[in-house]
């Protein structure tokens, strides 16, 4: 009897006690995942690949857009701004154009004959040219292209601004008359532009030195030799 008893006190539990399974009761803890290195590692290239992508585009189009514009001057304040190099490749290309007018030469052999390349001229006279049917260039018969020339004054050379090929031809007549009566002593083709009407730019009249004895004292302190009024033929 006294065994049962023993063995009926440990088979006996305290009242309230719930058997629990611990495999049932053991919990597991989901982690949630976070993105590895290697797959955030791609999105950081595809912005470097975009962003590479973007300057690239702008250094494509960077050229474009800091591109010079062509100087073309329309008053003698723009002509005397520029650099000195431009300004003596604005009065070859007037001489270019006056070349082709007046001799009916081509575009190519005019601006060889004055150094300068084809395309400048087209760039910066491209109004004073037209292209034939062939495909030629021709210059119109007259423009309005501004010119700085230099004539005879009281006091020695002088620069005068005109806008158009007509005010300047006139001019260059003017000079072929002075040099005549300078190398021949004849003035009679200086009569006609003793009372002829000329305006600058600002529509200021021209005054041409028609005095016989003011030419002869410039020439002969050497100031109107031809060099001197190159400019004056364009």
């Amino acid at each position: 009897m006294a065994k049962k008893k023993s063995l009926k006190r440990k088979s006996t539990k305290p009242s309230g006690h719930v058997t629990t399974n611990k495999k049932t009761t053991k919990r597991k803890l989901t982690i949630p995942k976070q993105p590895s290195p290697r797959t955030a590692a791609p999105k950081k290239s595809t912005s470097k690949k975009a962003t590479k992508g973007k300057s690239t585009k702008s250094a494509q189009k960077s050229p474009t857009a800091t591109k010079k514009k062509v100087q073309r001057p329309r008053t003698s304040k723009q002509f005397f701004a520029l650099p000195d190099n431009q300004q003596e490749t604005w009065n070859r290309v007037v001489h270019v154009i006056a070349k082709m007018r007046s001799e009916g030469i081509s575009l190519t052999k005019a601006s060889h004959e004055f150094g300068l390349d084809p395309r400048a001229v087209r760039a910066r006279a491209g109004s004073s040219l037209r292209k034939t049917k062939s495909g030629r260039y021709v210059a119109k018969p007259s423009d309005k292209l501004l010119r700085v020339l230099v004539i005879p004054s009281p006091e020695g050379l002088t620069e005068v601004a005109v806008r158009g090929s007509d005010i300047a031809s006139k001019i260059a007549e003017y000079s072929d008359a002075v040099q005549k009566f300078l190398r021949t002593g004849d003035s009679s083709k200086l009569k006609k532009f003793r009372r002829m009407k000329l305006l600058d730019e600002k529509g200021n009249r021209i005054k041409l030195v028609t005095d016989l004895a003011v030419l002869q004292k410039l020439g002969s302190a050497g100031v109107l030799s031809f060099e001197s009024l190159y400019r004056s033929a364009a």
